[in-house]
Order: C-alpha cells, then sequence, then structure tokens
C-alpha cells in the first residue's frame, strides 16, 4: 500500500492540541508535534478507548475540553490511515 505524503493542512496543525477521531474505538488528544506519510505523532497524549467508560465520543471529548486533556501518555504514535478526523481542540464547541 503506497501511503500519501503529509499535506499542507497537516503541517499547520503541527504544536497545536488536536482530537483525533479513529476507526477503531478510539479517540486521542494531545499535541501535534510530527507527522510523516504514515504516522501522526503526538505528545502529552489521552489516548481513551471508548470500550471503557459510558461516554460517548463526543461526551468524552467536550468532558476534555471542560477538564482540560488528561495526559496518559507522553507519546503515542498514531497511524494516518486509521484516523477518520482531526480537529484543533480550541475548534470543539460545547452544544
Amino acid at each position: 500500500m503506497i501511503l500519501p505524503e503529509p499535506t499542507p493542512l497537516l503541517a499547520d496543525l503541527i504544536g497545536q492540541a488536536v482530537v483525533i477521531d479513529l476507526r477503531a474505538e478510539y479517540v486521542c488528544l494531545g499535541t501535534l508535534v510530527g507527522l510523516d506519510a504514515g504516522f501522526l505523532d503526538i505528545a502529552d497524549a489521552d489516548l481513551h478507548d471508548l470500550r471503557d467508560s459510558a461516554a460517548t465520543r463526543e461526551i468524552y471529548v467536550y468532558d476534555s475540553l471542560r477538564l482540560g486533556i488528561r495526559r496518559n501518555r507522553a507519546r503515542v504514535l498514531i497511524r494516518r490511515d486509521e484516523v477518520v478526523a482531526i480537529t484543533r481542540f480550541c475548534d470543539i464547541s460545547e452544544s
């Protein structure tokens, strides 16, 4: 499989806190510190398995917006082909 090259859109997010929605039942919050064609490099990350809580993905992210990112990993590499969406943490709207 040929992986896509990094895009300027992703490069613009480097250094910012982001929310990464994954195909699997996981969501990752943290600071995007780097990327390449295959991986996103996230620092001070909260990699959350949604099967471990009663909260939906949206509720978990809204709670994190209110309470702050609950870091459980210093660094995590996320496979780009598992990513559904990436949002800047500051662009999450409470509703």
